[in-house]
């Protein structure tokens, strides 16, 4: 397909086929993520591709057991990897610079962009992604399934396979919402509700139209979509906990020296 025909019709996939991704077409799509921008050229990510049902099962309760894990036949995790890096330069005996935040940041920055490489191939080779906000959120408890070495954090992940579903497109925000030119865009009160006028109305047909959605929104309370975010999916406590998981894990990894 035209990168912008793929672009335009991402849709996440939960339903998937129990066909195998041939080895051969997995390591095409891999190999796009090679090409991805990277800090420097350093290429301070790795991607743990995972297939074996075992491990998906050990996975499956840090990913808040949602059941296109074991479903789909693979999770890529892509993890800010400072180990090879540091290991190479200890080798060539350089300077050790890299056991910070802010070397993690790099990382990340060098996966995330890996990673949409990879799904975009992967999208363009007819296969299905879902990507899953867990892996940040499980850090240290994916590290440690992993057994992710030092300096190594997975920090975005997702299931991908041979698509069992065709969900219908999603809304976005639109364009003017989200572009400014030349300095930030000082919005007023009209314009915040222009902007998320469309997503309130369809992001919350779409939870009442899924009866498990529709019970927890019903039990909660909530009145309105940005209630659902703050109140149902995205708590303060929840965040508060999550955030503990990551520093601990940055800790653990050793990237919170200085």
């Amino acid at each position: 397909m035209d990168i912008f025909e793929v672009l335009e019709n991402h849709k996440s996939i939960r339903e998937y086929k129990s066909t195998q991704v041939p080895e051969e077409l997995l390591q095409k799509i891999l190999h796009a993520g090679l090409r991805a921008s990277s800090s420097g050229n350093m290429q301070t990510w790795s991607v743990v591709v995972t297939s074996d049902p075992k491990i998906r099962q050990s996975l499956f309760q840090a990913h808040f057991e949602q059941e296109m894990l074991l479903q789909a036949p693979l999770l890529l995790t892509f993890c800010s990897d400072f180990h090879r890096m540091r290991r190479w330069i200890k080798l060539r005996d350089a300077a050790d610079n890299f056991d910070n935040l802010m070397s993690f940041m790099i990382g990340a920055i060098d996966a995330t962009i890996a990673a949409q490489n990879v799904a975009l191939a992967a999208e363009a080779e007819g296969l299905g992604i879902c990507y899953m906000g867990t892996t940040l959120a499980s850090c240290d408890t994916i590290a440690q399934i992993l057994e992710l070495p030092p300096n190594v954090v997975p920090v975005v992940g997702y299931v991908m396979g041979y698509p069992d579903e065709s969900p219908q497109l999603r809304d976005r925000l639109p364009l003017s919402g989200l572009v400014h030119r030349e300095k930030y865009t000082k919005y007023s009160d009209e314009d915040i509700a222009t902007i998320y006028e469309e997503r309130e109305t369809k992001g919350w047909d779409r939870y009442m139209s899924v009866p498990r959605l529709r019970k927890m929104i019903e039990e909660s309370g909530v009145e309105n979509l940005a209630q659902v975010y703050t109140q149902v999916k995205y708590t303060q406590e929840s965040h508060k906990h999550f955030s503990q998981n990551v520093l601990r894990c940055l800790r653990e990894q050793d990237f919170m020296n200085n």
